[in-house]
């Protein structure tokens, strides 16, 4: 017991020190420059028919699910095209791309390139053969009178909180503007209203209070000390003895407690937040810090996996010749992981790849295969359409996994 204590406390200061904190510098940085941009790339995709499928690839590219999550309704509305909803997905690796820029930048890169290639084409192939148009021409759509007859009321509480807000603060949120809709419409009630946060809950109120400063002060200390650790420093025998172990240790306790009340397991980001965070600063803070804690829980989850294996199979040369003895078999997991929405799952995987234990070809599958939190909006908006998205964005992920595979074995 003493050996498996001291390997959980091990992976929570190593995860924290040597990811979690970079994580949340580069998640930060994306989320301020996308506070800037306000949304205007996206009205730029609904007026550039011909070209719909190479921006949606370069949206979905972007590190997180922000941008590919806007996607999803306009193609609802009818402004983008189902090929551009597929070339997004197939780009996007979702918060595991946060995980691999902070492990090993290169590779990142790499899989960028590749997978914004096979998305474009990919998108393009869809819409040569009009599989959306097939499958929008049946969807049951809510009528413009169920519409305003269930949103009138939440529109009234709505306006009370926004009122609230400004009384406390003296600043009006704008909390009912939209990226890709309108308030009121169908896809507005399906998003936010069948399923919105609970602004008065106490969980919001502990987010949204003190909790995301204290998170953002552990992790800024925390990236002080990842930055010493990367010049070799040893941050245990400081002037505070044990600092890293207390720091590392405390930002994944407290990664897992803002997850917990975040109420985030496999999926971290909704369409709602990723609003928010467009129009309101503290907002950004507010959401990102939850987004890398979601993060740092999934690779505080890896770590620990990988020092478990260790410790079970009796080494690391054993445990990893194990993992290379897979072979093909991690390439068609990792297509099939990529299969189930959210970002908890892939972030595990691509956390285990940065640890050596998966071949490139099955990042590359995975990286390919996997929705991302993209998946979820579209899932509740046409459940036809997400099926048939995430089936087709699986297929180039195992052609082209298994082709980089028999490449990096030399038989090609």
């Amino acid at each position: 017991m003493n050996e498996i204590m001291n390997i959980i406390i091990t992976s929570a200061e190593g995860s924290f020190l040597q990811v979690g904190v970079f994580v949340g510098a580069v998640l930060l940085l994306f989320g301020v420059i996308n506070y800037k941009m306000e949304g205007r790339f996206i009205e730029k995709i609904e007026k550039s028919k011909k070209i719909q499928p190479i921006l949606g690839a370069l949206l979905g590219l972007t590190p997180g699910c922000g941008g590919a999550i806007f996607v999803m309704p306009m193609y609802i509305r009818g402004t983008v095209s189902f090929g551009t909803v597929v070339a997004t997905l197939i780009a996007t690796m979702g918060d595991a791309a946060f995980v691999m820029i902070a492990a090993m930048p290169d590779k990142f890169i790499l899989v960028s390139v590749l997978s914004l290639a096979i998305a474009i084409v990919t998108g393009y192939i869809v819409d040569y053969f009009k599989i959306g148009e097939t499958l929008l021409k049946n969807r049951r759509a809510i009528s413009k009178e169920q519409a305003n007859k269930v949103h009138e009321p939440v529109s009234e509480a709505l306006t009370d909180y926004e009122y609230g807000i400004y009384q406390s603060t003296g600043k009006m949120e704008k909390l009912d503007m939209h990226i890709g809709h309108a308030e009121g419409d169908e896809i507005d009630l399906l998003l936010h209203h069948a399923d919105g946060e609970d602004h008065m809950g106490f969980g919001y109120k502990l987010t949204h209070g003190i909790l995301y400063k204290m998170f953002w002060v552990i992790t800024t200390i925390g990236l002080v000390l990842g930055i010493m650790l990367l010049m070799q420093i040893d941050v245990n025998t400081l002037a505070i003895p044990n600092l890293g172990l207390l720091v590392g240790v405390g930002g994944t306790v407290l990664s897992i407690v803002y997850m917990i009340i975040d109420k985030k397991l496999i999926r971290d980001d909704t369409h709602e937040e990723e609003e928010s965070k467009i129009f309101s600063l503290k907002e950004t803070l507010i959401h990102n810090a939850g987004e890398t804690a979601f993060v740092n829980t999934w690779v505080f989850v890896a770590y620990l996996v990988y020092e478990l294996g260790l410790h079970f199979a009796g080494g690391e040369s054993v445990l990893l010749g194990l993992m290379a003895s897979a072979g093909l078999y991690a390439v068609i997991l990792g297509a099939i992981v990529g299969l189930v929405p959210g970002c908890g799952p892939q972030i595990l995987f691509v956390a285990m790849y940065t640890k050596g234990m998966l071949p490139f070809a099955a990042l590359l599958a995975n990286a390919i295969s996997q929705d991302g939190d993209a998946l979820f909006p579209l899932l509740i908006l046409d459940r036809k359409s997400s099926l048939w998205a995430t089936v087709i964005t699986t297929v180039p992920a195992l052609l082209f996994g298994v082709l980089y595979y028999y490449m990096e074995i030399g038989l090609f």
